[in-house]
């Protein structure tokens, strides 16, 4: 999962070094200040991946690194075991430490999709992850999710998603901005961070996104989760 003021590289080129030092002490604040219902967010995609797996099924989730999501799916799930990949070895050290007790249930792997095992998952689940990996990568690494996973089986993803067409781009952005600014934010950083999102994040509109999970072989593609400036789905291998 990243998220943050000052997005970070795209995580299928992100180096180790990007999420470190204070940055990782840091990135437990960001995601819940500016992802509208970050938790709720959480509840519901284990509620639609539980709702095909077993009670002892397998999930793969991919931009792990910070282990929030890991920690609320093992919490909501007892008998479920995860395999969480992230370019950034602080950051899954991060996610080992955030998972605690269950970090018996997960395994941990440094890189990209390449560093998944092959599966099959009975799930897999990628957040807030996705807006960071430019266009031309994406459709491969959708491939290689659905590859991973048993027929049938959910694949829950959610990051930014909003119109790509001016004036409604910009409001987005500036939406997104403020919604995520905390009180007191000096306009030269807000100004600095929407010039990020703007250069260095890779946000295509809702019905780009439906139509690139249908060309990687997903079927039934359901938006789950719209809020302000982010978009969720639940699809199936």
């Amino acid at each position: 999962m990243q998220i943050d003021d000052h997005p970070s590289p795209p995580a299928s080129r992100r180096t180790a070094s990007a999420f470190t030092g204070d940055a990782v002490k840091s990135y437990l604040k960001g995601p819940p200040r500016q992802v509208p219902g970050f938790s709720s967010l959480h509840r519901m995609a284990a509620m639609l991946m539980a709702e095909r797996m077993p009670d002892n099924g397998r999930v793969l989730v991919l931009g792990a690194g910070g282990g929030l999501e890991l920690k609320a799916f093992a919490e909501a799930r007892a008998g479920w075991t995860f395999d969480g990949v992230d370019p950034s070895a602080d950051m899954l050290q991060l996610a080992r430490e955030v998972a605690g007790e269950h970090s018996s249930r997960i395994g941990f792997h440094q890189g990209g999709i390449d560093a998944a095992p092959e599966g099959p998952f009975d799930a897999a689940v990628c957040l807030l992850t996705f807006h960071h990996v430019p266009v031309e990568q994406r459709l491969e690494i959708l491939l290689q999710i659905r590859r991973r996973l048993r027929a049938g089986a959910p694949f829950v993803v959610a990051h930014m998603s909003f119109p790509q067409t001016e004036p409604e781009r910009s409001l987005w952005i500036d939406r997104h901005i403020a919604y995520g600014a905390p009180d007191g934010t000096d306009p030269f950083r807000q100004e600095n961070a929407r010039k990020a999102v703007r250069e260095r994040l890779h946000i295509l509109a809702p019905d780009e996104e439906e139509a690139m999970l249908r060309t990687a072989g997903f079927s039934d593609v359901s938006l789950f989760y719209a809020a302000f400036s982010f978009r969720g789905w639940v699809t199936y291998a």
